[in-house]
């Protein structure tokens, strides 16, 4: 089992989760975070911390359309081990339905 990042952070993208990490497995999109599920220890120490409630275990029915993009962007995108900068807007679209729409498939820094 691993947890997996959903819709809710697209666009948010509060970082907290990637200080509590103990193995380093999240991977850093333009707009959100990913979990590469291979690396995820299930330790759970991650879903608390996010703000916006969008972590949740793979077992949850949430997470069966989120798994498989969780899988291909933390092979794409550069790993983050340090908790960066959030948008400037995060707040504002937190707790916001419907942000698939909204989801860029581009890289984040990495930093």
């Amino acid at each position: 089992m691993a947890y997996v990042v959903v819709e809710a952070c697209i666009k948010c993208k509060f970082m907290d989760c990637v200080e509590v990490c103990p193995v380093d497995c999240f991977y850093e999109g333009e707009n959100m975070l990913v979990i590469h599920p291979d690396e995820c220890i299930d330790c759970g120490v991650c879903e608390p911390e996010c703000p916006a409630e969008a972590i949740v275990p793979d077992s949850d029915e949430s997470a069966a359309a989120w798994l498989p993009l969780n899988t291909e962007y933390a092979n794409k995108w550069p790993n983050i081990t340090a908790k960066g900068e959030s948008p400037a807007d995060a707040e504002e679209w937190k707790g916001k339905a419907d942000k698939k729409q909204y989801f860029s498939e581009n890289p984040g820094s990495g930093s």
